[in-house]
């Protein structure tokens, strides 16, 4: 009982915090505290929480499934180097106009700018090559990719609050209840005589939440064979980041076709048949 009462009263102050930045009574700072030239800021945080916790949940998962942990360490250890240089190198590919003229702001991760796409790719690739290479390894790629799809959204849906508080990542302009006040210094041109946007960042972190319950439950009750539930992430993230990311104004563009909509299109195509493969092999 005393648990509940605790919950709903967080649940509660957050919403009323929610309320005052929403309605633009309470401007944000990005920064925590500054020493010097060094700013931690809670996108960092955010990030490094949501990185934290997923690895928890998928660890103790992991000892369930008979899977050494320590390679397990290894083998995340390795992925999220690999999976933060995709993610920024996807970033930094998309926007090489600016990045040529600020070379430096390459390296400055902590600044913003990275690509879920880029990460998710970097990330499968080393898994497939980990386990592909590592003698003795005590999982499949496919066991492993499922232990990833399957909490991986929940620090998804953590990382996107320091989009929140960097005002970024927001949609267009609405007059929606819940409609987000940015200040003129983040909207981007050709908005700025707009003061509410699209909370975008809060989809996504709600769908995110979504297929993580989703997932966890599907792994524990109904998979059948190691790659259901890396696939089925693969369809439901893409099919939510389609329709969010057409909201969005800072897209990432390839020609005229938006970067992350064209990449999940293909995720879901290969979702979908790579879940009808894996179904159907009880091998």
């Amino acid at each position: 009982m005393l648990k509940a009462i605790l919950v709903a009263v967080v649940l509660i102050l957050i919403s009323l915090f929610l309320i005052e930045v929403f309605q633009g009574k309470l401007i944000l700072s990005n920064v925590i505290f500054k020493v010097g030239k060094f700013e931690l800021r809670y996108y960092s945080v955010f990030i490094l929480t949501a990185i934290a916790l997923s690895y928890y949940l998928a660890r103790k998962r992991a000892r369930k499934e008979q899977i050494v942990v320590d390679q397990l360490d290894e083998l995340i250890f390795y992925a999220v180097i690999f999976g933060i240089v995709g993610a920024r190198l996807f970033y930094v590919i998309f926007n090489l106009r600016y990045y040529t003229r600020n070379p430096i702001e390459i390296f400055m991760v902590w600044h913003g700018g990275l690509a879920i796409q880029g990460a998710i790719l970097f990330a499968i690739v080393t898994c497939v090559i980990y386990t592909r290479y590592k003698k003795g390894v005590s999982f499949s790629a496919f066991q492993i990719l499922d232990l990833g799809a399957a909490y991986l959204p929940l620090g998804q849906a953590i990382g996107r609050w320091g989009n929140f508080f960097n005002y970024e990542a927001f949609g267009g302009p609405t007059n929606l209840p819940w409609k987000m006040y940015v200040p003129l210094r983040f909207r981007p041109v050709g908005y700025l005589q707009y003061e509410y946007f699209h909370p975008t960042f809060l989809y996504e972190s709600i769908w995110d939440l979504f297929i993580f319950f989703l997932l966890t439950g599907y792994m524990s009750k109904n998979r059948k064979n190691f790659g259901e539930v890396f696939a089925l992430y693969l369809c439901l993230y893409s099919l939510g980041r389609i329709c969010i990311e057409r909201l969005r104004l800072d897209s990432l563009y390839l020609g005229n076709l938006r970067s992350a909509q064209l990449f999940s299109a293909i995720m879901i195509v290969v979702g979908f048949v790579l879940f009808v493969q894996r179904r159907g092999d009880l091998n």
